[in-house]
């Protein structure tokens, strides 16, 4: 399976970053392998709008079906929503530790945007 997580840097000792439209970089990660492709969203950090959704078709495109973030924002939610990504919010720590706490069931998915967006 690959998940989506946002990182503030390349590899899975990278800190999950808590954005995620504004995420300096998007890590999309095999679960089973750890295969990491390394996103890089610099066109998304300084945008006036639309960080989010271009975003969520980001790692959409890149055939991802979790998302694992800080905070989520609505309209990116529900362009996830609509894509079948499901999206983790609160998650903390490092890239490898999300994914082993994921890979163990240790993480529900959100209902909602956690945040009212532009976070």
């Amino acid at each position: 399976m690959k998940i989506a997580v946002t990182s503030r840097g390349k590899d899975l000792q990278a800190q999950v970053d808590p954005r995620f439209g504004r995420a300096a970089y998007i890590l999309v990660v095999d679960t089973e392998t750890l295969a990491v492709d390394v996103l890089d969203n610099s066109e998304n950090v300084n945008a006036f709008k639309g960080a989010g959704i271009q975003a969520a078709s980001l790692i959409s495109d890149k055939g991802a079906e979790a998302l694992l973030t800080g905070h989520c924002g609505p309209n990116a939610f529900k362009t996830l929503e609509a894509a079948g990504v499901k999206v983790v919010n609160d998650v903390q720590g490092t890239i490898e530790g999300a994914v082993t706490n994921f890979k163990n069931g240790r993480y529900s998915y959100a209902e909602n945007a956690d945040v009212d967006g532009h976070w």
